[in-house]
């Protein structure tokens, strides 16, 4: 655990980072990305990719105590990552709990979040949320529903849950620089949770070949880039196990035409960082880890930092040279995060450590776990 003086001396980062972009205007930084791209020559952008949200009660009562008592704010809990997550050109966050507007919002392995969080992931820039996850089903149908509901409110785009047929059967579609992105989300399971009677759509499921004609069926509808997010692999193991390999191997190797059919992976579930690796040609982040979480418990019972660690991933794609080739990730990077349990804030410990804090150990263990896999000899860095 992250000792007391180093949660407060990061607590002094985190305000200072995160004090003059919490009073920005909601929605002031995204919306503009997803516009139609000018005639000018193919421009090329970056995408950042975040960590499991996932609030308990502690985290509920930070938002709740940061809106001054008028619900819930969750924007200056995520003021830390704003400049890295509003500064690209595509920004995809996945969204672990579902919502709901009662005040039950927490049981054993059963997780929801008031309808706000969507508000917060906006105003902090992110454009698109995976949603399937091991807790889509936590308060079944209905839940599925109001979280999207939710989003859609906000302006927040999702892929892999539901709210009917026709829906699961859309592809999610977004602009960044002249491409078209296609973000599409699964997960390897519900929790044990049955999916809703007569509604087998209602969450996306990892079937391999479901994903692949998945990927191929967005280009069709127009992807040059598509991209994966996947709810896999075991927790509180910081590296993939072999279910997460097996599939990164099988699905990074699917190409038509000599076109690889899917151009990223992004992991979550684990609760805590896990590597980056380049696989058949096409980067695979392994695990995330979270970005907003409060004391998590790993599975000997036992309170465990990592679990309030994480990383957002940053790709630089680059328009083809040639027509029908892919758009190619010509820079791959980390930032390093904790989630502060004293502050409330998630911090970007690169950021927080240049304000004096003491989370070089942090940062440095969340490095050596990202680069385990030989990531950093295909290109991979962390920022600086």
């Amino acid at each position: 655990m992250i000792r007391r003086a180093r949660q407060i001396q990061l607590a002094l980062a985190a305000a200072v980072i995160g004090a003059a972009l919490v009073t920005q205007t909601h929605h002031s930084t995204v919306r503009h990305r997803q516009g139609q791209p000018g005639p000018a020559a193919a421009r090329g952008f970056t995408l950042v990719a975040g960590g499991d949200i996932l609030p308990d009660s502690s985290v509920l009562e930070r938002a709740g105590s940061d809106a001054g008592g008028a619900g819930y704010d969750f924007a200056p809990m995520l003021a830390g990552v704003r400049p890295a997550v509003s500064g690209a050109g595509l920004a995809l966050c996945h969204l672990r709990t579902v919502y709901d507007p009662g005040e039950d919002r927490t049981g054993t392995y059963v997780f929801k979040s008031p309808p706000q969080v969507a508000d917060g992931l906006a105003a902090t820039g992110y454009d698109s949320c995976s949603t399937a996850s091991g807790h889509t089903l936590d308060d079944g149908a209905d839940g599925v529903r109001r979280t999207l509901d939710a989003l859609d409110r906000a302006g927040v785009r999702h892929a892999g849950s539901a709210r009917s047929a026709q829906e699961s059967g859309t592809v999610t579609l977004l602009r960044a620089g002249s491409a078209r992105v296609a973000h599409l989300a699964y997960t390897d399971g519900t929790g044990g949770l049955p999916l809703p009677p007569g509604q087998p759509w209602a969450v996306a499921l990892a079937d391999p070949d479901k994903i692949v004609a998945d990927a191929r069926a967005a280009r069709a509808a127009g992807a040059d880039v598509v991209v994966v997010s996947l709810d896999w692999g075991t927790e509180w193991q910081d590296q993939p196990d072999e279910n997460q390999l097996n599939l990164a191997r099988r699905l990074t190797a699917s190409r038509t035409g000599g076109r690889p059919d899917i151009d990223l992976i992004v992991g979550t579930r684990s609760h805590v960082p896990q590597a980056y690796e380049k696989v058949n040609g096409t980067w695979v982040v392994y695990g995330t880890g979270d970005q907003i979480a409060g004391e998590m418990f790993n599975d000997q019972g036992v309170q465990d930092p990592r679990g309030d660690q994480g990383t957002l991933g940053r790709f630089t794609f680059s328009p083809p040279a040639r027509p029908s080739r892919r758009w190619e990730v010509t820079k791959a990077e980390f930032v390093p995060l904790a989630f502060d349990l004293d502050a409330g804030r998630v911090v970007d410990l690169d950021a927080a450590l240049k304000q004096g804090a003491s989370v070089g150990a942090v940062r440095d263990r969340i490095r050596d776990v990202v680069l385990g896999r030989g990531a950093g000899r295909a290109g991979l860095v962390m920022t600086e």
